[in-house]
């Protein structure tokens, strides 16, 4: 009998757990071993919907409130709890390079030296 991902989150609750095989659908093809979920996927199926949700609205809130008919600390405290059950990659923004015209009209205006004009340029 096949259960589907609403099945699975309720069986396993908030407990760890790892799939042990997989199967392709109408084929006789099966792959045995450990597989770690996605994040997403170790979520409770309604922690899912919401996420879906919450995408599918760009991220209005007021949409959300909409939608699951609930308030906007209801929205925001369920969507931090959601977040600190995954695991959010951490990314570093590098500033943008000055356009090249920018930093020859700070050089030509005497704003800034040769040497921090060509450091500029280097990046």
């Amino acid at each position: 009998m096949a259960r589907d991902w609403h099945d699975l989150t309720d069986l396993t609750g908030d407990r760890d757990f790892v799939v042990t095989g997989i199967r392709l659908k109408e084929t006789d093809i099966g792959i045995d071993g450990e597989f770690d979920l996605p994040p997403l996927a170790r979520l409770r199926y309604e922690d899912q919907v919401f996420v879906g949700e919450f995408v599918r609205s760009h991220g209005s809130i007021k949409q959300m409130e909409k939608a699951f008919g609930v308030s906007y600390p209801t929205i925001k405290n369920r969507l931090n709890r959601i977040a600190a059950r995954l695991a959010l990659v951490e990314v570093e923004i590098e500033p943008t390079p000055e356009p090249r015209d920018e930093v020859l009209d700070l050089l030509e205006r005497g704003e800034i030296s040769a040497s921090e004009a060509a450091k500029r340029m280097r990046r």
